[in-house]
């Protein structure tokens, strides 16, 4: 029986590792949106998603930029519905009046609804919301130090109604949150007038 379970743990870990994908957004279009991605926002205003060219990118040479204002915009993978696993990004707040703040989401159900963890430059804290109808609830947060001008890594990893999030390689907490239990569409998310980079865009199951 030793083998046969080998076997199986084996298998599972290869459909896991061939189920994830990581953009890099090298092979795009400077000054558009990637192919295979949507721009959405939540609430009002203009996103403006684009491919740049960046000297510091994780990746080189480029990254997804978010350099319109609106409530809170989005930019989402097509044909994407994930259920329970992880989403993953590197990100860079460059400025911002209001904020300057950079996530990503998850279980998408459309602009008006799904899940989204953020780091914010302005704030120093990191916090995790669903947004339901539009509007948003905050039920976890922490309080630390989110440097401007820096890279950074933010990744959530979620099963069931629990959720993990983790910034810079050391988790921050877990908390619990049955708002959303579908599969739905992943991608990354800024607010109000947050200019932000974006790089090394990862998600998969677990």
């Amino acid at each position: 029986m030793k083998p046969l379970r080998t076997f199986i743990l084996v298998s599972s870990l290869a459909t896991a590792a061939a189920f994830a994908e990581t953009f890099h957004f090298d092979d795009a279009k400077p000054g558009e949106l990637p192919a295979g991605w949507t721009s959405a926002k939540t609430g009002k205003g203009n996103p403006k998603w684009t491919v740049e060219k960046d000297d510091t990118a994780p990746s080189k040479p480029n990254v997804l930029k978010q350099s319109g204002e609106a409530s809170y915009p989005l930019c989402l993978k097509d044909h994407t519905s994930l259920q329970d696993g992880f989403v993953e990004v590197k990100f860079k707040p460059l400025s911002g009046k209001e904020d300057q703040a950079g996530g990503v989401v998850w279980r998408v159900r459309d602009a008006d609804n799904y899940y989204v963890v953020r780091a914010n430059a302005r704030e120093d804290n990191v916090r995790i919301y669903h947004i339901k109808d539009g509007r948003r609830t905050q039920f976890k947060g922490a309080n630390l130090t989110v440097p401007a001008h820096q890279w950074h890594t933010l990744r959530v990893e979620f099963v069931g109604h629990r959720f993990k999030v983790i910034f810079n390689g050391k988790s921050l907490y877990e908390v619990e949150d049955s708002t959303f239990a579908d599969a739905g569409k992943v991608g990354v998310w800024t607010k109000a007038d947050s200019v932000t980079l974006f790089d090394n865009f990862s998600y998969g199951p677990m």
